[in-house]
């Protein structure tokens, strides 16, 4: 793993137990998925790269509109899921036909996968990437490399 790799991990790790509070981003605090993404960026790269509008627990749905695949291409680099490594962002699609709004940090690659991710009625967790899960990974994203 690289340093960056290394750091992300390690961070995400910190925010083992933080309760889930939709639209949070403190660890220890409260977080929902999203905000946990940011906390990392936040801690691992410095300020995050966009003001993120108040959202509702089902935006995006009704107008079918992949906002969260969006803004993931913007500000993260997009890698062949296959290729996923450690530290990685991982985009999930909930129910097939939904649009994609679930995220987790890839923390093992090996022959057991596993994924830490704040979810509703859990806090943030780490869990095994198990075929349920892993069918519905629909992106990858690595975060962008430091600049010193």
């Amino acid at each position: 793993m690289t340093s960056l790799q290394k750091d992300i991990v390690s961070e995400a790790r910190c925010w083992l137990g933080t309760p889930y509070v939709h639209q949070a981003s403190f660890r220890g605090g409260g977080c929902d998925c999203l905000g946990l993404i940011r906390g990392i960026w936040r801690a691992v790269l410095g300020g995050e790269p966009a003001l993120v509008p108040a959202y509702t627990a089902d935006w995006s749905e009704a107008a079918q509109v992949e906002v969260l695949w969006d803004a993931a291409r913007k500000h993260l680099v997009e890698r062949p899921i296959p290729n996923a490594r450690p530290g990685d962002v991982l985009l999930f699609r909930m129910q097939g036909g939904a649009v994609a709004k679930h995220l987790g940090i890839l923390t093992r690659a090996d022959i057991s996968p596993t994924f830490i991710h704040a979810y509703s009625g859990h806090g943030v967790i780490e869990n095994s990437l198990s075929d349920p899960w892993a069918r519905r990974i629909v992106a990858c994203f690595a975060f962008p490399e430091r600049i010193n």
